[in-house]
């Protein structure tokens, strides 16, 4: 038996490893590898049970009535074991109400200098009507935190006039603008009466650091993160949001750089190296620009496979063909579930083979939407109905009956 000493091994997962020893056992034309960390024996693969990567959780009042936070960080806590304390974060929609008509941008800065920089830009592009530092509490959990600012901004009159865009294209350029050319400042909110907060630690965390539970709103996503490409970093933690839209996702899109080199030639920017920065983008492209409606989207991002779209109907089997061939670069491949909020309403939606969970549960006129069922039981356990929707079909609502 050789004894091979391996110091310093670094292993990504739940268990990390800082010391162990290898040890090499050769029986004929076999061998056997086993490891002991700290007096225990590593588990093989298949031996103990992973989750499947990240927690998403939404709920929603059809009639648009406002609710606390703190239900949303009840449910999100449920899937502790889903995250690893490396992100977590929450979209709230409904929750300006007194600044409602205008942009409310939430930025994290390394610095005050970099703070006092994307200041000048934003008073050269927008009036700013308030400015304030996010309230936050301090708890242990929660640590190494930038500056973190909210303003409330409309675009000046005259550099609208001058950039011959409309309102939302305006802002958009310049969220891209801070987030690409201010080092140190990043926007990560940036719609109107509605906003995200989001850090580096669990979700329940990061809502009681945020003050979650005394913020009221008729929508709330939330998120945990187990991030497997990238860092922790609070800005990359989820949701990501461009102007209204905002997005949780548990998955991996095995078509991220086909999808990104793609919505690039359309003036956004990934500058976070994740497959969700790029989903959020597709969202906000083929809605806002393409005017898609939300049924459509998941129609392009969640395409039938064409032997199915051969079988359907002349009229749908058209429209899917369309769909499909005019937005071939915004198909998403691989497995995820995703939660999409937006300016009146909420959409999930599973990839077209279900390879995440994905269940949806309904109580007089609050909609619930989980990764898990226990994470909706927890806060509505008499429920009307419940079902995990198939895959590629997504569940939309809309506030009053409206339509997206």
């Amino acid at each position: 038996m050789v004894e091979r000493d391996l110091a310093k091994v670094d292993v990504a997962g739940p268990t990390p490893v800082s010391r162990c020893n290898l040890y090499y056992v050769e029986q004929g034309r076999s061998s056997v590898n086993v490891f002991f960390v700290w007096g225990y024996i590593m588990q093989n693969e298949g031996q103990v049970r992973i989750p499947s990567g990240c927690a998403i959780s939404g709920i929603i009042d059809k009639t648009g009535r406002r609710m606390s936070g703190e239900a949303m960080i009840k449910s999100i806590s449920v899937m502790h074991d889903r995250s690893n304390g490396l992100g977590g974060g929450f979209a709230a929609y409904g929750i300006y109400p007194e600044y409602k008509d205008y942009y409310a941008l939430h930025l994290f800065y390394d610095s005050t200098s970099a703070k006092k920089e994307c200041e000048e830009f934003l008073e050269e592009h927008f009036d700013i009507i308030n400015l304030s530092k996010i309230p936050t509490r301090k708890i242990k959990e929660i640590t190494d935190e930038p500056l973190i600012w909210r303003y409330f901004v409309i675009p000046l009159p005259t550099k609208l006039a001058d950039s011959q865009l409309d309102e939302r294209e305006f802002t958009a350029k310049c969220v891209f603008n801070v987030n690409t050319k201010i080092n140190g400042a990043y926007v990560f909110s940036s719609g109107k009466n509605m906003g995200v907060f989001k850090a580096v630690g669990f979700p329940e965390d990061v809502g009681r650091f945020y003050k979650l539970e005394e913020y009221e709103g008729w929508c709330f996503t939330a998120h945990g993160r187990y991030p497997t490409n990238t860092p922790g970093w609070w800005g990359g933690a989820h949701p990501f949001s461009l102007l209204d839209y905002s997005v949780v996702h548990n998955g991996e899109i095995s078509s991220y750089d086909t999808n990104r080199r793609a919505i690039e030639m359309y003036g956004y920017k990934c500058t976070l190296q994740t497959d969700t920065e790029v989903i959020t983008y597709i969202i906000d492209y083929l809605h806002r620009k393409q005017k898609l409606t939300f049924t459509e989207i998941a129609s392009v991002i969640a395409a039938s496979f064409w032997q199915t779209i051969e079988k359907q109907p002349p009229d749908e089997r058209e429209t899917h063909e369309f769909l499909r061939v005019m937005f071939s670069a915004q198909l998403i491949t691989g497995p995820f579930s995703i939660l999409v909020g937006f300016d009146g309403g909420l959409m999930a939606l599973n990839d077209r083979l279900k390879l995440r969970s994905m269940v949806v549960g309904e109580k007089d006129d609050l909609v619930y939407m989980a990764s898990e069922e226990a994470a909706i039981r927890i806060i509505e356990p008499n429920l009307d109905n419940i079902w995990a929707p198939k895959g590629g079909q997504p569940v939309i609502v809309c506030l009053n009956g409206g339509q997206a």
